[in-house]
């Protein structure tokens, strides 16, 4: 069963990727698809078994991968309670983003591609959460690096698309760097990559130090925040966050599978594995709580003047990432991995919903160019409702649960060490924020006077702005992240989506609505110990669940009245005095600018990264390649005697006087030589 979850995937991407283009889209589509349901079924089944029902994890070896000295890596599949969460989020998730594609992708001529691109990504985050050692997690790891680049730049003849693919491969190899010299130093110290042995090794390394750049350094401590830095990089944390905002340029299932459930929680889920190692090194963790605040906070703030759709819900799951690693920094393990849990249903809904507004509105990505849609596509409406409310934290729904534990945690966690309550601040802050952009959306997008009727959306809007069918070479105007034109719809109203990708929709908000409130007790609560018995340690000193009940009840309550406040400001401003941000961007002009530029990091980091390697690469390419090798080293040495050779060549003429005349002179020489030379 095991390997039938983690091995359909590939057989889907095999078969859609050899002979997509002989079997036809369609056979690629289901084939894919279906292996995926089949994967996710076995994956709520394990579910069921080891994470509630208390089965004994298993760690069944296929096979050995390499032996060399006392390194030994094994295939094996490790399922505990902690993959089984994990498989239940990727495969359902994916397997859902499949169905959704068939609708979505419908009139793209390359869907047996990109079909397989979505199997191969899926294999690859099942062999990550399902890895018993670091070896296998950082192929896995790679792997899903990999297929991020290809689906990012699916539509390779957009050169946005190209450049996003390219950036978020560049800045993940960053944090991977980190990430395999912290899997360097745990075998330095345990001798080992295996989870049950560096795991026993644990608890002996706890002061130990190691010599670097000519000081002593606590082990623990440096190894844990080079494996954060692993984190940072996928997870798209404080400083390497950008390249998931220009992620957005690939499909929009594409947004929903990478960063909503796989991708980005492959940081929160190494750092929860690894929790035996985090224990031992506080310092690291309160790395941990700091960058997860800040990032929480950062990038909601960027969140709340974006206009693309998409970017919007990009910067909030950048947030929610956030507040992930507060929960895991504070310790608070089994929380963080519950509000993964619950994120990736309120995210990828979220996601897809914005895919059925941008397919309604006829590939438009622009919040300005839509409004009044709540009438036209209800559906659409109502599923990004339940999103919203999930996401914002309202009583009940799956956020709610979640995130506040998340806030409540970081107050608890306040006593031992500010930088849990420079955490709390953070989130709460955060809290608002989310609230007010996440209904900005709803209000820009659903509510309001219809601007889609005043743009001319539909075959003129198209025609005018150099739509095609395929998503290749749009203009600035044309963000079109489709993959087909008009579906068909030659009214300029919006239409709501087919079928196939509503049916997602449903089941999501199913999850965004109830996840919480069925998970909770077992994640978080009372079950909590016995649920996690074999996959997440906490030190003896670390009581963060049972403390986070004892916090006083204003900062329950904070979460709400946050979330409260975000919607009444975001009424006001987008439906009862829509004036009013215009005004305040006219007002506060430098900070506006500030916050839609994303605090300028990317010309920063252009300006201190980008250019200096272009420069250098230049001065390598015209100064070594082409002035040193090209005109002085062998190539200039081979061009010289190209050059002497023509001239020697223009002498065989072929011609017998020629050759004649040139005895003749020889002989001259020679006689003239003698008797110059024999004149004394």
């Amino acid at each position: 069963m095991y390997s039938a979850i983690v091995f359909l995937p590939l057989l889907g991407f095999l078969i859609a990727g050899l002979f997509g283009r002989r079997i036809g889209a369609r056979p690629s589509e289901i084939v894919t698809t279906s292996f995926l349901f089949v994967s996710c079924l076995l994956s709520w089944i394990v579910f069921a078994r080891v994470g509630l029902g208390g089965a004994p994890f298993s760690a069944p070896v296929l096979g050995n991968w390499m032996t060399s000295g006392v390194l030994k890596v094994d295939w094996a599949l490790r399922v505990d309670t902690l993959t089984a969460v994990m498989l239940v989020v990727v495969t359902t998730v994916s397997s859902l983003v499949h169905l959704y594609s068939i609708g979505y992708m419908h009139e793209d001529p390359s869907r047996p591609r990109f079909f397989a691109y979505l199997s191969l990504f899926t294999f690859a985050m099942l062999m990550l959460v399902t890895a018993d050692n670091l070896a296998q997690m950082f192929f896995g790891w790679e792997g899903v690096g990999l297929a991020s680049y290809l689906l990012i730049g699916f539509w390779y003849e957009k050169p946005s698309a190209n450049a996003a693919a390219i950036k978020a491969f560049v800045v993940n190899r960053v944090g991977d760097f980190g990430f395999a010299l912290g899997i360097f130093l745990v075998f330095m110290l345990t001798q080992s990559i295996s989870f049950d042995a560096v795991f026993a090794a644990a608890p002996g390394l706890a002061n130990k130090t190691i010599h670097v750049f000519g000081s002593d350094w606590d082990a623990m401590t440096i190894t844990c925040l080079l494996l954060f830095m692993g984190a940072c990089g996928k997870s798209a944390q404080f400083l390497l966050h950008t390249w998931l905002p220009d992620a957005m340029e690939g499909p929009t299932p594409v947004s929903a599978l990478i960063h909503a459930a796989t991708m980005v929680t492959a940081g929160v889920f190494m750092v929860a594995r690894l929790s035996p190692l985090f224990e031992q090194a506080p310092a690291a963790l309160t790395v941990v709580t700091i960058v997860g605040a800040t990032t929480a906070f950062f990038a909601a703030t960027i969140g709340l003047v974006q206009n693309d759709i998409k970017r919007v819900i990009a910067y909030s799951t950048c947030s929610q990432l956030g507040y992930m690693f507060v929960a895991l920094g504070i310790g608070g393990y089994s929380i963080g991995i519950f509000h993964l849990f619950t994120h990736a249903f309120f995210k990828a809904l979220l996601f897809l919903g914005a895919g059925s507004v941008i397919n309604a509105m006829h590939h438009e990505q622009d919040m300005r160019n839509m409004g009044g849609l709540a009438k036209k596509i209800p559906i659409t409406f109502w599923c990004m409702t339940f999103g919203t409310l999930a996401l914002t934290g309202f009583p009940l729904t799956a956020g709610y649960f979640s995130k506040d534990a998340i806030i409540e945690a970081s107050y608890a966690a306040g006593v031992h060490g500010q930088a849990a309550t420079y955490a709390f601040v953070m989130t709460v802050v955060a809290a608002a924020l989310t609230s007010f952009y996440s209904w900005r959306l709803v209000f820009m997008t659903f509510f309001g006077k219809p601007h889609w009727a005043e743009a001319g959306h539909g075959d003129a809007h198209a025609a005018a702005h150099g739509h095609d069918d395929h998503a290749h070479g749009h203009d600035d105007h044309a963000k079109d992240d489709h993959a087909h034109d008009d579906h068909g719809h030659h009214a300029l109203d919006p239409h709501e989506s087919p079928n196939t990708m509503l049916i997602p929709l449903y089941v999501l908000s199913i999850g965004a609505i109830f996840a919480g409130l069925a998970f909770k007790n077992v994640f978080i609560g009372h079950d909590a110990g016995e649920f996690w018995r074999n996959s997440l340690f906490v030190g003896p000193n670390n009581h963060i669940l049972h403390e986070m009940h004892e916090i006083p009840e204003w900062v329950g309550l904070a979460p709400f009245l946050m979330m409260l406040g975000g919607f009444v400001v975001a009424a006001y401003m987008y439906v009862f005095a829509p004036e009013t941000p215009a005004r305040l961007a006219a007002r506060f002009n430098p900070l506006y600018k500030f916050l839609l530029n994303k605090w300028y990091f990317d010309e920063l980091y252009d300006f201190l990264f980008v250019r200096p390697a272009f420069w250098l690469g230049r001065l390598f390419w015209k100064g070594g390649d082409v002035a040193i090798i090209d005109r002085l080293g062998p190539d200039g040495v081979a061009a010289r005697v190209l050059d002497g050779t023509s001239w020697i060549v223009k002498l065989q003429t072929g011609y017998i006087y020629n050759y004649a005349f040139a005895m003749l002179i020889g002989l001259a020489a020679i006689i003239t030589f003698y008797l110059v030379g024999g004149v004394r």
